[in-house]
């Protein structure tokens, strides 16, 4: 630029805005609305579309879950996943690929398997121990049966009478054998009234 068109540009005033008015004034101010995007966009740093197919599934508010999924699997790879499920099957898909992610962090050689390992482990010794105490409960019913038939077997072998008559008998006998042990067989009723 010579020094004549610089001069030119600096005495020259600015071309002035020309603001449209609109023809209609609006009720009410226009609202602005400001969306943060959801925490996939903002660790992947780039723009949230309105569509985009992470942000139901990863919300501002929850940047670990979606640090996670992709440490391990990788923003495209979950990108390209999601985008081949339905709709209907996605959340349940990003629940597993989080819970796979946070396995793989923890345990890095096995991952889910060594969870699952765990788990059917810990089956097993719980289904030997349901069978142990099957085992004594059976146990302890044929006990019980047992004692039951020798407790029928012995009230079959005892010789049957009358519960009045045996008690009558046991009453007379003590009552002989308390006046003979007493020395008190002589003495008078009479006695013991006056």
């Amino acid at each position: 630029m010579d020094g004549a068109s610089k001069a030119a540009s600096i005495l020259m005033p600015p071309p002035k805005a020309v603001a449209a008015t609109p023809s209609i004034a609006p009720s009410s101010p226009p609202v602005s609305l400001v969306v943060s995007p959801c925490a996939a966009c903002k660790i992947l740093r780039r723009r949230c579309a309105e569509k985009c197919v992470l942000a139901p599934y990863f919300p501002p508010t929850d940047p670990l879950k979606f640090t996670t999924a992709h440490r391990v699997f990788g923003a495209s790879n979950i990108i390209k996943f999601l985008q081949e499920l339905p709709e209907h099957q996605r959340a349940d898909a990003v629940s597993s690929m989080v819970y796979e992610a946070n396995a793989r962090i923890r345990d890095p050689v096995y991952g889910c398997a060594g969870a699952i390992c765990q788990l059917q482990k810990q089956v097993n010794e719980l289904q030997a121990h349901l069978a142990k105490a099957q085992a004594e409960v059976v146990t302890m019913q044929c006990q019980y049966s047992n004692l039951m038939t020798l407790i029928s077997m012995d009230f079959d072998h005892s010789p049957q009478s009358s519960p009045d008559q045996q008690s009558f008998d046991n009453l007379s006998t003590n009552d002989i054998s308390f006046f003979d042990d007493n020395n008190l067989g002589s003495l008078e009723l009479d006695s013991l009234w006056t």
